[in-house]
């Protein structure tokens, strides 16, 4: 009886103010961390073999199936969106903390990553409206296909996106392999440019979420086509391919050209085969004027 009434409270999601489910969505994704954490030291104690960043990978795997479990239970796929912006920064500064590698690549990919994770994070906790609300993307999904959602959601929202980041995340996860590495001019000048540019890619997404913002409180119901989003449609989506290409570029300054590059490739491919125009075909239908927009203004910046 006891567990009836547990379950049946956490499930009345309309209880919850933003400022407790913030709280909420932070408790779990502190014992998804531990619980990741926890697999990642079992599996390099008692399995020798296994690559440390499989080892990773594995735990990273293992914090996305907590973090949907807890979506199935609060019925909202939300659960995971700000999984994205704080898994990088941290695993990243974990990893200098496991390998003992506080070299210069490794302080210049902290140092961007933690600023492009405070201002992802941020933007979450500024348009986050507590945990009866689910994005938008989401419910039509439920809708269109209620059948297979639960599919859709396990594999497609929260595991997709998860493998997808960890691929993008290897380049910078290879630099702690580098600290030995004597750095040429040319390679320092590429290794500061690539930093260069993933700040560059957090500030472009901060002035543009600033400036939608405002735009939104002032103009309700319209488009935004101001600033940074009159020379551009998706200028948030722009800065978040370009801050992924800017992590590659540090590494290659140091590698070169190689498979590496992939995780880069299909995180901008996502983005320009599925949220871009799942977001275009929205703003289409709800906002008035969105088509001559379009045909005006580029796609990105």
């Amino acid at each position: 009886m006891h567990y009836e009434i547990f379950f049946l409270s956490v499930t009345m999601k309309r209880e919850y103010s933003k400022w407790c489910s913030v709280s909420l969505i932070t408790a779990i994704y502190v014992l998804a961390g531990l619980a990741g954490a926890l697999l990642f030291a079992v599996m390099l104690s008692h399995l020798p073999a296994v690559h440390p960043l499989v080892a990773l990978l594995c735990a990273d795997v293992l914090a996305t199936v907590i973090v949907w479990g807890f979506g199935l239970l609060f019925e909202n796929v939300s659960v995971y969106d700000p999984y994205w912006s704080v898994f990088p920064p941290v695993t990243y500064l974990i990893w200098a903390v496991y390998t003992g590698v506080w070299s210069l690549p490794v302080i210049l990919l902290l140092i961007a990553s933690w600023y492009w994770g405070w201002r992802l994070t941020r933007n979450w906790v500024i348009t986050f409206k507590g945990i009866a609300h689910e994005d938008w993307r989401y419910t039509k999904y439920r809708s269109l296909h209620p059948v297979l959602f639960q599919l859709i959601n396990f594999f497609g929202l929260n595991m997709f996106p998860t493998l997808v980041v960890f691929a993008a995340m290897l380049p910078g996860l290879k630099l702690y392999e580098q600290s030995a590495v004597s750095l040429s001019a040319v390679q320092l000048i590429l290794l500061i440019f690539g930093c260069v540019v993933c700040i560059a890619s957090a500030t472009i997404q901060l002035i543009a979420d600033k400036q939608i913002h405002d735009f939104r409180a002032t103009n309700p119901g319209k488009y935004c086509n101001v600033g940074l989003w009159k020379h551009g449609r998706h200028p948030n989506y722009f800065g978040e391919i370009q801050f992924w290409w800017g992590i590659w570029i540090m590494y290659a300054a140091l590698n070169g050209v190689d498979w590496f590059i992939c995780g880069a490739i299909a995180m901008t491919a996502m983005f320009m085969g599925i949220s871009i125009p799942l977001m275009e075909k929205r703003q289409l239908q709800n906002k008035p004027g969105y088509a001559e927009y379009r045909k005006q203004t580029r796609i990105l910046i």
